[in-house]
């Protein structure tokens, strides 16, 4: 499975991104490919394989990137149809799920209120 950005991603994201005022910022191309390698695979920060940099620094920029919306103008620009778009939708029908995903072991079973088993066992005795 594939978790880096491939140049041609890239150069779609790469005018998205905030233009840095310390010339000592990491590479964001490799930040990108941290954020999203954690968010595809599901793992905590702290598992992020080392090739990706600090932890730390992936964690943070997503965060503060979160809270100034700039996922948001990023998903939006990427989202923008271009002359040459594709359609695509994707709703619970396109998911698979587990055969236990669900409930429990059984299924769902209707059960009756305790006060209403009660008056069912109660029979009168002559």
């Amino acid at each position: 499975m594939r978790f880096d950005l491939s140049d041609d991603e890239w150069a779609l994201l790469e005018p998205l991104m905030p233009k840095s005022r310390k010339s000592a910022r990491a590479d964001d191309r490799m930040i990108m490919n941290a954020i999203f390698y954690v968010l595809r695979t599901g793992m905590p920060w702290r598992d992020l394989p080392e090739r990706y940099g600090p932890y730390t620094t992936a964690y943070n920029r997503f965060n503060r990137w979160a809270k100034r919306g700039r996922w948001c103008a990023i998903f939006e620009a990427l989202a923008n149809p271009g002359k040459d778009a594709v359609v695509l939708s994707l709703d619970s029908t396109s998911i698979k799920a587990h055969r236990c995903a669900s409930g429990g072991k059984g299924g769902s079973k209707i059960k009756q209120s305790a006060a209403r088993a009660e008056a069912a066992r109660q029979k009168s005795m002559r």
